[in-house]
């Protein structure tokens, strides 16, 4: 398959034209097909290991959600199917629905011109063997559910192509399958909205509507209890924000609204869409990065998938030009970084594998997620996101401080060398064990495009703890504090009967990091790290201000593998606390500028009690009281 010539006229920041999506969904799904089962009712890709819910189901996922890309694949073609992806999945389908022990039915429609395609046997009978390719029940394996989601989303699409031409036992049987996720969800998060997505295809195919419609309600019911404002949803009850707003929370109820053609509910869900577009749009980095915090980076270019709906919907605050520009800067991103291997097959990881950020649940086939960043496949080639030209995102036009005020986040970007900072002062997911270690994707204070956080056992990256018993304290929930122009707090405790409030002020590339510990022991040990960065990435500065010793010096501990590359280095100052009440600040730093000057040249800080007055390098001030109440 040659590659499309690039277009640096049309699209001057990637080169890359819908021709390059199409060529890049044709290549991942061409790819995944050795191993794929006899009957196509499995893909097991090869991995380090199964997720937790084994073998079968993983071989169910490679099977799911590379249905789903084959299906924006070819319903943004018009049914058009060059390399026969739907005749494969029609198949397994089949495969995968049988019942084990009674056989398969000869055909299952879906052939050249409409014609049957012929499945193993001649006649209307069944070969009378087992069903070695059969998925797992929903009832049985919870994992199931996700999946049932994508292939029911991918049915929907591919409706006029797959789903009228099969047979009707395998359309039965199909929905035998189906049907249980119509239930509550087992799992009180985001798992709620792939009930949704299968009673919208059940509901547009005229199957159970009853059902689906109260399963609809339920659904939507229940996230609206997590519906904070501006566009932010938490992804559960546990304050996790993180890119399942933006390939779950907003993508299923909004593209169900929209396949629907239901305004009433485009009307509610749309412009939530609008609100949280004008903010995840900070979060990439001019290379194509998104912002590597939460759960399942494994997605990776899923982070795509929201900027093209509101392009699908009209509810976006992005230009046509910029879309395109963000979606497919974050597709060249990685497929430029290694995140495919030797074969083509996407890998767990970011650029390439990396176990520190895989999730148990995740097995070989999860990073195939990535095929909602196709979603833009389904926008007509004459739409204005694919004819317009690309436009620069905001971190290449100018610096920004932006608070996420639901979230308790703010971002933070740099036009001179196009890097986004995430400070974090209200995204936990869980508390866990409160012996434990900390998630590493929800309890840094920072986050950044050109970073990764560090892995146990390495010392954390950004985090403040104290020493208590010869052990560091982790952070835990974070409650926020408030957030305003250049600034965020937040408050955690670290130790029963202690608390640190914390708070961060940004301005061009430094920023002002502040904690007050309050009701520690005098003379306990405190510890703040700085960015991890690995050989060849950008420079990580800090520098004490406040409550360290005067001669305080920063070191530099060795914090191993990161997502981006080995041998990460991070730096770190040492204190200790000095009454029942201790206020530390710090001056921190990343930059990719070359040669930067010393971050402590970049701001005058001064602090009187609980005040923190800050005159950054160009004039300008700002001033933050942590009276909050701790």
């Amino acid at each position: 398959m040659p590659t499309p010539p690039e277009n640096r006229e049309l699209s001057p920041f990637t080169g890359w034209t819908r021709a390059h999506w199409e060529d890049h969904a044709d290549r991942l799904l061409l790819a995944v097909r050795p191993y794929a089962t006899a009957r196509h009712g499995l893909v097991d890709l090869p991995g380090p290991r199964p997720s937790w819910s084994g073998a079968r189901s993983d071989g169910l996922e490679g099977y799911a959600r590379t249905f789903l890309l084959a299906a924006f694949r070819v319903a943004g073609a018009h049914g058009d199917d060059p390399h026969g992806h739907l005749a494969r999945y029609a198949e397994g389908l089949a495969a995968g629905t049988a019942e084990p022990g009674t056989g398969r039915p000869a055909t299952v429609g879906i052939g050249p011109a409409g014609s049957p395609l012929a499945v193993g046997t001649t006649g209307t009978g069944t070969t009378g063997t087992a069903a070695p390719e059969s998925w797992p029940l929903l009832t049985d394996v919870r994992q199931a559910i996700v999946e049932s989601a994508s292939i029911a989303l991918a049915l929907r699409l591919t409706r006029p192509w797959l789903w009228d031409t099969l047979d009707d036992r395998t359309r039965q049987r199909t929905v035998d399958w189906l049907l249980p996720a119509l239930a509550p969800s087992p799992v009180d998060n985001n798992w709620w909205l792939f009930g949704l997505t299968v009673a919208g295809f059940l509901q547009d195919a005229g199957i159970e509507t009853d059902r689906a419609v109260a399963t609809i309600d339920r659904s939507l019911a229940r996230i609206e209890e997590w519906y904070l404002g501006a566009g932010w949803y938490s992804d559960g009850d546990n304050r996790a924000f993180d890119h399942y707003n933006a390939w779950a929370l907003h993508f299923y109820p909004v593209l169900h609204a929209h396949l629907s053609g239901d305004q009433d509910l485009l009307d509610r869900y749309g412009p939530r869409l609008r609100a949280h577009l004008g903010d995840y749009v900070h979060l990439f980095d001019t290379h194509g990065a998104p912002l590597p915090y939460g759960r399942s980076l494994v997605y990776r270019f899923a982070a795509a998938a929201a900027p093209w709906l509101g392009a699908l919907t009209g509810h976006t605050p992005l230009t046509p030009g910029a879309t395109r520009r963000l979606a497919s800067g974050t597709l060249r991103y990685f497929l430029d970084r290694g995140a495919r291997d030797e074969h083509g097959l996407l890998t767990l990881g970011w650029h390439g594998p990396h176990p520190p950020i895989v999730q148990s649940y995740s097995g070989p086939g999860s990073p195939y997620w990535a095929s909602k960043g196709f979603l833009g496949l389904l926008l007509p080639a004459e739409h204005p996101a694919w004819t317009d030209a690309e436009e620069p995102l905001p971190a290449e036009r100018a610096d920004t401080v932006r608070p996420v005020a639901p979230a308790g986040l703010l971002i933070h970007s740099t036009a001179a060398d196009g890097l986004v900072r995430l400070h974090n002062h209200g995204s936990n997911h869980v508390a866990g064990d409160p012996a434990g270690e900390d998630d590493s994707g929800y309890a840094r204070f920072a986050y950044s495009t050109r970073t990764g956080a560090t892995a146990p056992p390495a010392p954390a990256d950004n985090h403040f703890a104290l020493v208590v018993d010869g052990r560091l304290t982790r952070r835990g929930p974070a409650s926020p504090r408030g957030t305003g122009p250049g600034w965020a707090a937040s408050l955690h405790t670290p130790r029963p009967g202690i608390r640190i409030l914390s708070a961060t002020l940004a301005h061009g590339r430094a920023e002002v990091r502040a904690h007050l510990v309050i009701g520690a022991p005098e003379g306990t040990p405190v510890r703040q790290t700085g960015w991890a960065t690995t050989p060849g990435g950008p420079v990580s500065q800090l520098h004490p201000v406040h409550g360290y010793p005067p001669a305080a010096e920063t070191v530099e501990l060795a914090t191993g593998a990161t997502l981006q590359g080995t041998d990460s280095r991070t730096p770190a100052l040492h204190g200790t606390t000095s009454g029942t009440e201790t206020l530390f600040v710090a001056l921190a730093s990343l930059t990719a500028e070359p040669e930067p000057a010393p971050v402590g040249t970049l701001a005058t800080v001064q602090v009187d009690g609980r005040t923190i007055a800050v005159t950054w390098r160009n004039g300008t001030t700002a001033r933050l009281a942590l009276d909050f109440e701790a």
